[in-house]
């Protein structure tokens, strides 16, 4: 490697170890690790959808024709996705609407840009022993699919109000509100695509 991307793996280890400091102090206060979330994440059609996105891109990798896509980070880049991408989502919405802190934020982006890029990325060291050429695309690409999902798994049906984003209300995450798949089907729709579409031009 390059030493470009040896001073590169140490500045996002830093950030990561430093969100890992900043996530122990605070870990009372993150809604990551609250049981709410848990079971915010555990409402049936959010199960469901997950299991059939991560089924479908290892079912796809022997057809993508990427040298870098295999089951392993299709698995664990799925469920990362899954665990943090509606609460990073959310959690960015609230500091920009001042309900959250700075450092929390911090250790959002981070958790971000682990489940898009240096989780992918320091697993491609380890399996081809050099850095990814993709790594970059692969952030704008990884990116578009994470909050496309961090937005799809936060929609909800609110009685007077239809559907919405649950991170707009007070009490997100709000497990009282669940919502069956049909009433936010058409709402899901456009995320649905825009995450599937980042995939086809591999197929063509």
């Amino acid at each position: 490697m390059t030493p470009f991307f040896y001073t590169y793996i140490l500045l996002w280890v830093t950030a990561c170890v430093t969100a890992l400091i900043l996530m122990y102090q605070n870990h009372k206060s993150i809604i990551l690790f609250q049981k709410n979330y848990r079971d915010f994440l555990k409402i049936k059609w959010k199960l469901t959808t997950f299991i059939i996105a991560t089924s479908a891109f290892v079912i796809l990798t022997p057809y993508a024709g990427i040298p870098t896509w295999d089951y392993f980070n299709a698995v664990f880049m799925s469920i990362l996705t899954f665990i943090s991408a509606p609460w990073s989502i959310g959690t960015l919405f609230r500091f920009i609407k001042r309900q959250e802190k700075l450092k929390i934020a911090y250790i959002t982006v981070c958790a971000w840009m682990f489940s898009t890029s240096w989780s992918y990325d320091i697993y491609l060291v380890f399996r081809d022993g050099a850095y990814p050429n993709t790594w970059l695309p692969n952030i704008f690409a990884s990116g578009v699919i994470y909050a496309s999902a961090g937005l799809f798994w936060n929609l909800e049906y609110r009685e007077g109000r239809g559907v919405i984003f649950g991170f707009m209300e007070n009490d997100w995450p709000n497990t009282n509100s669940a919502t069956g798949f049909n009433k936010i089907l058409f709402y899901a729709m456009p995320f649905m695509i825009l995450a599937a579409a980042v995939f086809v031009p591999f197929f063509i």
